[in-house]
């Protein structure tokens, strides 16, 4: 008997032990989400997408460039810009990478936005080798992959202007840049913007440039920020050690080149190698604010609403 209630005793005081113990797991774990949700309000939140005009933002938060700045910036990843609008629209993040197009269109609907970043952004318009097309004036009664209110609408209307064609283009919005690449590598869409790297391989795979951006002289990417997250001293100073790290990613980009980064490139816009390889060369340049008429030529472009 004795035995037995020792056995008991013992097996009670480690049901005890363990219960603390559970208890004190628990704790930690309340504590260490707490901490984590508060260090992920209070970090610099920028939507991003698989795109190379991102490429600066993914090399300073892989080689650390952030943290030797002494600031927190947590990239959050889409594949279509109007899910990036969304995001800063309801302030789950404070910054974008879009065009002056899209942002400025949200500037008209009511968001106050600034523009600290211009971004190599450039986009090819590619049409799909089946279908033949060599020439603006052929893509009559053919369909063009772009977006809305963006900077894909404006340059299809600008390469469009003056140009006789037998019937209507019929602009469709596919909004995923990713989706929108498999649309052509599969025959599904006669032409559609790219921008790079998707540009480069469609190209690899034998689909032809019929023009792009770098013909209207413009530069329309942009990094914008909400206006009203600069409001606080705090922020102010995330924001200008963001653009500090952002110029040195720019500067190691430029110095050792994109082949350099290939692994992050292939990481982040889901493409591979080869594409890597057969990229032009690409100038990134430190923070500037976007050219004035720039803007004038974007904001003219978005009808009122």
């Amino acid at each position: 008997m004795k035995k037995i209630l020792y056995i008991n005793i013992l097996f009670i005081l480690l049901l005890s032990a363990c219960g603390q113990k559970s208890q004190e797991i628990e704790k930690k774990t309340k504590a260490n989400n707490a901490r984590e949700q508060k260090a992920y309000a209070e970090a610099l939140r920028i939507a991003v997408l698989p795109t190379l005009d991102c490429i600066p933002l993914y090399v300073a938060k892989d080689r650390h460039l952030f943290d030797s700045a002494q600031v927190d910036v947590r990239l959050l990843p889409f594949t279509a810009q109007m899910d990036c609008d969304t995001a800063i629209i309801g302030g789950s993040v404070q910054g974008v990478v879009s065009d002056l197009v899209r942002t400025e269109r949200l500037k008209r609907k009511g968001l106050k936005l600034e523009y600290p970043i211009t971004t190599p952004l450039q986009w090819q318009l590619i049409s799909n080798k089946t279908a033949r097309l060599k020439q603006l004036n052929q893509l009559g009664d053919k369909m063009v992959a772009m977006t809305r209110y963006s900077g894909t609408d404006y340059l299809t209307d600008q390469a469009l202007s003056g140009v006789k064609t037998s019937a209507k283009v019929f602009k469709v919005q596919i909004n995923d840049v990713l989706v929108r690449l498999h649309m052509l590598l599969n025959n599904e869409m006669d032409a559609m913007w790219l921008p790079e790297p998707q540009a480069t391989t469609a190209r690899l795979y034998k689909h032809r440039v019929i023009t792009s951006s770098e013909k209207t002289k413009e530069q329309l990417g942009v990094i914008a920020f909400r206006t009203d997250m600069l409001q606080t001293k705090s922020r102010k100073e995330q924001l200008q050690a963001f653009i500090n790290a952002y110029n040195n990613a720019v500067d190691s980009l430029n110095t050792y080149g994109l082949s350099h980064y290939s692994g992050l490139v292939t990481k982040y816009c889901h493409t591979d190698e080869k594409t890597v390889k057969a990229i032009p060369n690409v100038t990134f340049k430190h923070a500037t604010a976007p050219l004035e008429k720039d803007v004038q030529k974007a904001k003219a472009f978005i009808p009122k609403l």
